[in-house]
């Protein structure tokens, strides 16, 4: 071989090089883009399974999926009982937070389905139970508190689909409830529970 022949040998093994260094950096990246979307994925799939075959919170009552965006603005529902998980509501939502005075049950049912709990009371419970419920919901999002007249049961809490009735402001239920519930259920779950009607407290 000639000195020449030589020396393109090693321009051409440079080159080799070069492009393979660039093949690396190359396949660095798209790793570097692959691997937390990848994770992310994982992530998701886990939780969705997760809450899949998760166990029901115990004393939570189900019924059938009611269809969304049933509005009528002539609607008006009679207090009583217990509060109702969907259905037929009006064209406005209720503004989430504390409330002292009754919601309407209309406004109140669109609230939940955007994702809302509605935690209603016995106009007789306890203030101090009143005031341990309203340090639960003041300040947080999707959380709507308010009496209920002629309500059956001291506390009840309500979503979209799912209501669980309880004695007592210290259930532990509560916080699982809101926890597993709060802006997942309803056929609007992401939509706004402000910019509606009512003042809440907070």
């Amino acid at each position: 071989m000639s000195k020449k022949e030589a020396e393109n040998g090693r321009k051409l093994s440079k080159k080799e090089q070069r492009r393979q260094e660039v093949a690396r950096q190359q396949r660095s990246r798209k790793l570097r883009l692959v691997i937390p979307v990848v994770v992310l994925l994982l992530a998701v799939g886990t939780l969705a399974a997760y809450r899949a075959f998760q166990p029901e919170i115990e004393g939570v009552i189900q019924v059938a999926a009611a269809p969304g965006a049933n509005h009528d603005d002539q609607l008006q529902i009679s207090f009583g009982g217990l509060p109702p998980m969907g259905g037929a509501h009006a064209s406005q939502w209720q503004n989430c937070g504390v409330y002292t005075e009754p919601v309407l049950p209309q406004y109140a049912i669109h609230s939940m389905e955007h994702g809302a709990v509605w935690i209603t009371y016995h106009p007789d419970l306890p203030q101090e139970q009143v005031a341990a419920l309203q340090d639960e919901v003041r300040g947080q999002t999707k959380l709507l508190l308010s009496p209920y007249p002629d309500q059956d049961s001291p506390i009840v809490l309500t979503v979209w689909d799912r209501q669980l009735v309880l004695e007592d402001v210290d259930d532990g239920r509560i916080s699982a409830f809101i926890s597993r519930y709060r802006g997942r259920t309803g056929p609007e779950a992401n939509a706004t529970c402000a910019s509606g009607i009512g003042t809440p407290l907070g």
